[in-house]
């Protein structure tokens, strides 16, 4: 992963981020939440520490998808 440092507060973001505004979604138009869950995972996994997000997203329910990741330790690594 390649990354390149903020000259504001010297952190190193990776050149690739992670959107949360087109999450997977179920047929009943709701956050798959399972299969974000792994796709937030893997994209930390492989070097992306750059999680784009916004409160409207998937009508302000997407920061929900984080939570599980974050708490088993993957917020150390990341910028939102």
């Amino acid at each position: 992963m390649l990354y390149r440092k903020v000259p504001k507060n010297g952190n190193d973001l990776s050149v690739l981020g992670f959107e949360c505004m087109h999450l997977p979604m179920k047929e009943n138009r709701t956050i798959d939440e399972e299969r974000a869950i792994r796709q937030i995972k893997y994209a930390i996994d492989q070097g992306v520490n750059f999680i784009g997000t916004a409160r409207p997203y998937h009508l302000k329910k997407a920061l929900l998808s984080l939570g599980e990741p974050f708490a088993a330790g993957y917020r150390e690594t990341t910028r939102i």
